[in-house]
């Protein structure tokens, strides 16, 4: 009876050893499963975590330039664009307290727009040019 039960226990300490890698498997599985749930469903931000994402994702930005659209594109740069035509010489601090917003973000808007030819700077103050009270901002034929 002692032979049956060594015997027993070797095929079951065998069979263990084969299965070990199959367990440790199945445990990392369970564990990418869990850290993907909720990735690109619906209603989620993406499955980031607070940590910002894994290693990997926060590296992979470094190559293509900045996110989101181009700056001076957006309403704010639209609506500084209109009060300058409204109010030639208007400056930064004016327009923010216009605008109902924080000067800094002007002080980043205004060269772009200057840049783009959509306004010119005289002294302080900001003026229209020839090509920004285009609509669209195009340049004239």
């Amino acid at each position: 009876m002692t032979d049956f039960l060594q015997e027993k226990r070797k095929e079951i300490d065998a069979r263990l050893k084969e299965l070990r890698p199959l367990v440790e498997e199945h445990e990392r599985l369970e564990k990418a499963a869990a850290a993907l749930a909720g990735v690109g469903a619906p209603g989620t931000s993406g499955g980031r975590t607070r940590g910002g994402g894994s290693a990997s994702m926060r590296r992979r930005g470094s190559g293509g330039g900045r996110r989101g659209r181009p700056r001076g594109s957006g309403k704010r740069a639209q609506q500084a664009q209109e009060l300058v035509s409204a109010k030639p010489g208007i400056t930064i601090p004016e327009l923010a307290d216009a605008m109902g917003i924080q000067a800094n973000y002007l002080y980043r808007v205004m060269p772009t727009l200057q840049k783009e030819g959509k306004v010119r700077k005289r002294g302080k103050g900001w003026h229209p040019s020839a090509d920004g009270q285009q609509s669209g901002g195009e340049k004239p034929a």
